[in-house]
């Protein structure tokens, strides 16, 4: 489960796209301006990195002291600070993801600064990774708010009447003093939005991929209720990981008998456990945090990163180029028909849709395995998915290296 909280902007961007053929008329909706920019690391400026296959530890620039409940350790750093980069529309909120290579005795820190018409702001740590247990706690970084922004778990949300124009990335990598260990990041990226207040979505068009359904392992978190309480205790709480783990399971790169030995024999699917324990964020005490999941995909030897879609138009180009996608949204009981639920904040996994266009999802908030598949009606779910209510449009888009994404939407910027 995750709650939402979604900032809004009065700027609104119209689009006139056509009803789909046999829809009602309906008024032209606003819908969100969004931009997913990837981080290339041979420019911007180095501090101890080296760029090649992706941004590595080269040699210290200095030693830092970190303090967490663990204790306080010291490490020696390695950074990189992005060039600053235009978002092209004032964006007002901004969310960082990335993969990575991070062996135990080492750890990173994502951290993001934008600019408004005042000019820079302050740096925002947007979370500090790491896959190992035993070097710091893995966690976002609560209590960052000021007069330009406010952190709100793994989102950096502009202050009201102050739309950033840019940001800048810094990535930092850390490692034991004197220690061989070589953090290296893989891909890094963030994505700029705008969401317009709308309480009501109008069904999009589609056809590219009606009648396709991919074939994705089915799990529920529900059956993990009361599981490891140090990591949430499963059931409602795990949509999330139970998510990237039915993804990761699609592509076959889900954790191996010896990696996930540790937990009960009793337990029915242990790669959810799994998955739950290695996304858990300490400061927002939950899997559910956005980039973290991304995070976790990448130890698999997943690409991925965490987009908004305009439309399930867009999602659909993704489910014929054979790749699920995780979305998150929010509902009362009764505005999804056939969930037979309402939650502040869920993810589950698009994996097709029907001849009619309507949405083949892997819903982990099932009572079983078998019930997980669920058809929605295509409008009701692109209501409660994209309205200002829920998240916009969030979603996870998680793939192998060598697995070509799609051409995006002509015309508008690249949000992949």
């Amino acid at each position: 489960m995750r709650a939402l909280t979604v900032f809004l902007s009065t700027l609104l961007l119209v689009t006139t796209a056509p009803a789909p053929a046999g829809a009602a008329s309906r008024p032209a909706a606003a819908v969100p301006d969004v931009v997913y920019h990837r981080a290339g690391f041979s420019s911007g400026t180095a501090e101890g990195t080296t760029a090649g296959d992706g941004l590595s530890f080269g040699s210290a620039a200095g030693t830092v002291s970190h303090t967490d409940a663990l204790g306080t350790k010291t490490w020696e750093y390695a950074r990189w600070t992005a060039p600053e980069r235009d978002i092209g529309f004032p964006a007002t909120e901004l969310i960082a993801s990335w993969t990575a290579d991070v062996p135990p005795g080492s750890w990173m820190q994502v951290e993001l600064r934008g600019r408004n018409a005042e000019g820079l702001t302050t740096w925002y740590s947007l979370g500090r990774w790491a896959y190992a247990e035993g070097d710091i706690l893995r966690t976002s970084v609560p209590g960052q708010s000021d007069a330009d922004a406010a952190v709100n778990v793994d989102t950096l949300a502009a202050a009201a009447g102050k739309p950033l124009s840019a940001y800048q990335l810094r990535l930092t990598l850390y490692r034991t003093p004197g220690s061989s260990v070589t953090p290296r990041v893989r891909t890094a990226g963030v994505m700029g939005s705008r969401v317009p207040e709308r309480k009501k979505v109008p069904v999009s068009p589609g056809g590219a991929a009606w009648g396709v359904e991919l074939t994705v392992p089915r799990r529920s978190q529900n059956v993990h209720t009361g599981h490891y309480p140090e990591w949430d205790g499963g059931g409602q709480a795990w949509c999330s990981p139970t998510s990237t783990t039915m993804v990761l399971g699609h592509w076959d790169r889900w954790p191996s008998a010896e990696e996930t030995a540790w937990v009960d024999p009793s337990d029915p699917n242990p790669e959810v456990d799994h998955a739950a324990r290695h996304t858990y964020d300490h400061a927002y005490e939950g899997a559910g945090n956005w980039p973290f999941n991304i995070a976790y995909a990448g130890r698999y030897g997943m690409d991925g990163f965490v987009t908004r879609l305009r439309s399930l138009t867009e999602l659909e180009l993704l489910i014929k180029a054979g790749i699920p996608v995780i979305t998150s949204q929010s509902f009362k009981k009764g505005e999804l028909p056939g969930a037979g639920y309402g939650t502040d904040g869920h993810l589950m996994t698009v994996v097709g849709f029907t001849a009619d266009g309507d949405v083949i999802a892997n819903d982990p908030a099932s009572p079983s395995n078998d019930a997980v598949r669920r058809v929605y009606p295509r409008a009701d779910f692109e209501n409660v998915w994209l309205r200002s209510a829920g998240s916009g449009g969030v979603v996870y888009v998680i793939h192998p290296p060598g697995h070509a994404l799609p051409a995006t939407t002509p015309g508008l910027p690249a949000n992949w």
